[in-house]
């Protein structure tokens, strides 16, 4: 017996479960996506990644500006779906909302809840050096990622993994985890368990101003700010009013003053440690390996990073 299913995600992070969920042997019924935006280069109209997939496979697609008003609700109360399913959609499912399924809204959330809550958790988990993050499917009720949870998949952390390749691994892990999670809902053997509201952590956005590199810090924190910030914004210092994004980076046991260029191969000293920059962008130009970068850019041994 299959379910019936409404979808609701927006990037490419949400692909994954949605086209799991559609070679299943469940039935989609719609799926939800925010609307297309304007991106920052051109302001052309940029689809999310969602919308494309679900156009490619007919399937039945909406795109509303705000999902709380009775169009919507009459839509989904008439599609009478089984389960709801939602994973990075962006956008606070109504109250009044979460009755209109079967048996409610199931979120694929990429932590191990009650720790990071909220819209990073992939970033904020690498930031705050955890060694171990994964996917949590929990059951959405009206406090932001508070529902009880029925299940619960764990990995570990490199200290050297970015953000983009752990999305990846948790992404696939989801789409996974939700097949699961769906048959045993199906078999009524689905148990949910409160969370333990008093150890949650909640991973606000990331800012653009977050990504300022402070070398005073250890090496091993500003790695894991590099690597949490990357692709998007991006971990960032200044030198001679210039900003320059850092993609890659390894930690070498050498010390001197924080912020201090310890070589001519942009080696910058932190608080306990040093990070070697192996890739850069000089603001407003393209990404390189740092020996192509110091071809056309001299930063000596000795200069103040700030």
């Amino acid at each position: 017996m299959s379910q019936k299913i409404v979808f609701m995600g927006t990037p490419e992070f949400s692909v994954p479960t949605l086209e799991s969920l559609v070679n299943s042997n469940h039935k989609v019924l719609a799926v939800y996506s925010q609307p297309a935006s304007k991106a920052n280069r051109g302001q052309k109209i940029i689809p999310s990644s969602v919308e494309i997939f679900a156009k490619e496979k007919s399937l039945n697609l909406r795109t509303p500006e705000n999902l709380d008003y009775d169009e919507e609700y009459n839509f989904l109360k008439k599609l009478e779906p089984d389960i709801v399913v939602v994973i990075a959609y962006g956008k606070i499912i109504p109250k009044r909302f979460l009755n209109l399924a079967k048996h409610g809204f199931i979120n694929v959330h990429a932590s191990l809840l009650p720790k990071w809550r909220g819209a990073a958790p992939i970033q904020r988990s690498i930031m705050n050096l955890d060694n171990q993050t994964g996917i949590s499917i929990m059951k959405i009720v009206e406090e932001l990622d508070a529902g009880p949870v029925m299940h619960q998949d764990k990995i570990k952390i490199n200290e050297n993994v970015d953000t983009l390749t752990l999305s990846k691994v948790l992404s696939k892990l989801g789409a996974k985890s939700i097949i699961d999670a769906m048959n045993k809902i199906e078999k009524g053997q689905a148990r949910f368990q409160e969370q333990n509201h008093s150890q949650a952590t909640y991973a606000k956005k990331i800012s653009k101003m977050e990504g300022q590199i402070n070398w005073k810090e250890s090496a091993k924190k500003v790695l894991a700010k590099i690597n949490g910030l990357n692709p998007n914004p991006g971990a960032w210092f200044q030198y001679n009013q210039e900003r320059y994004k850092v993609w890659k980076a390894k930690i070498v046991n050498k010390n001197s003053d924080p912020g201090k260029t310890i070589d001519d191969e942009l080696t910058i000293a932190c608080n306990e440690q040093s990070i070697k920059i192996l890739e850069i962008q000089k603001e407003g130009k393209s990404r390189q390996l740092t020996d192509q970068f110091l071809l056309g850019n001299k930063i000596k041994q000795g200069e103040n990073i700030n």
